[in-house]
């Protein structure tokens, strides 16, 4: 992966392969972000976990997340509400993870981490406490 600095820290080359032996001890905090995975285009009630409506007694509104707002005034629907979409594929961060243990080609972490098995990762230092 490739990071833009404004400088070339000392002690480091471009291409340098970095020793997370040296980077990190057992015991640290680290954040770890990485892309989640991608689920496609998901409906209100998977996305944000909307009720469903009645599926029998002529209920015409079985999956479909009701209201999109108030009527002729505004004449217009909010930004930021909870419409069907695209779910998954951004980008989050998992904070505060302990390092378990720490090799020469591979960190440990304890918990959860973003994204499907083999993901690019990147892994700092938990900021705060």
């Amino acid at each position: 992966a490739e990071f833009k600095l404004n400088a070339i820290p000392e002690g480091l080359e471009v291409g340098a392969a970095l020793d997370p032996t040296e980077m990190f001890q057992v015991g640290d905090k680290v954040d770890v972000a990485g892309k989640t995975v991608g689920k496609g285009f998901a409906g209100a009630i998977k996305k944000y976990g909307f009720k469903r409506g009645l599926m029998s007694h002529g209920s015409k509104s079985h999956r479909e997340h009701g209201t999109t707002g108030p009527g002729s005034t505004p004449g217009r629907v909010f930004p930021g509400t909870k419409h069907p979409g695209q779910m998954g594929d951004k980008r989050a961060k998992v904070k505060k993870l302990e390092v378990v243990q720490v090799e020469s080609d591979m960190i440990v972490v304890k918990g959860s981490i973003p994204g499907k098995p083999g993901n690019l990762l990147t892994v700092t230092k938990a900021k705060g406490k």
